[in-house]
């Protein structure tokens, strides 16, 4: 969301990370927030920043979302009001990055499961471990995915560990290999069944 929003105007996400710019006035030695017709027009411009930010934010939101920002005052306020909705305390962070580092422990191929939904799980898992800042070492998912397959897979995978590049291949590459062979025990399935 971060580069979404810089893309469209830098001032608009510093507005959501630094609050809203208020220009104020002294009055009788007190500073007051100015009107918008006492502002100069880089004044104007700064708080425009702040709406500008709180228009962005809300156009994405469910009905119900919306309705939970419009008590909000500023930009930032909608954005830790979205980020405790979507991503939870740090409490329910911590407890969130836990269950799924027992996922990812407990990883592994179920039967015939295809490498299309093994893949989908898998990376589900990795892509919201790596969101909470769980870091892996270059060849640790590929390790992960190739230790947990039924025997069918067990030539296959013989033969990706014994090419020693696991460290250099992409998940995306290994899925690739994997997704051929599958392809090449189906096709041998269906001759085997065809000349039954």
């Amino acid at each position: 969301m971060e580069i979404f929003i810089e893309s469209i105007d830098p001032d608009a996400w510093n507005a959501i990370v630094k609050g809203p710019f208020i220009p104020t006035k002294e009055v009788n030695g007190e500073l007051v927030p100015k009107e918008w017709d006492e502002m100069k027009n880089d004044e104007k411009r700064k708080v425009q920043d702040d709406q500008k930010a709180k228009s962005i934010l809300t156009l994405g939101l469910s009905f119900d979302e919306f309705f939970c920002t419009a008590r909000c005052k500023s930009a930032k306020e909608i954005w830790k009001m979205l980020e405790v909705t979507h991503e939870g305390t740090s409490n329910v962070r911590r407890a969130r990055k836990h269950s799924l580092i027992s996922e990812y422990e407990a990883f592994q191929m179920k039967n015939g499961e295809t490498i299309s939904k093994l893949q989908t799980r898998f990376t589900h898992i990795v892509s919201h471990l790596l969101g909470l800042g769980k870091m892996f070492e270059d060849d640790e998912p590929n390790i992960k995915i190739l230790n947990y397959h039924t025997r069918t897979w067990e030539p296959k995978i013989t033969t990706i560990k014994e090419s020693k590049d696991l460290a250099s291949m992409s998940m995306e590459a290994l899925f690739g290999k994997l997704l051929a062979y599958e392809h090449d025990l189906i096709q041998q399935f269906h001759a085997e069944e065809t000349e039954k």
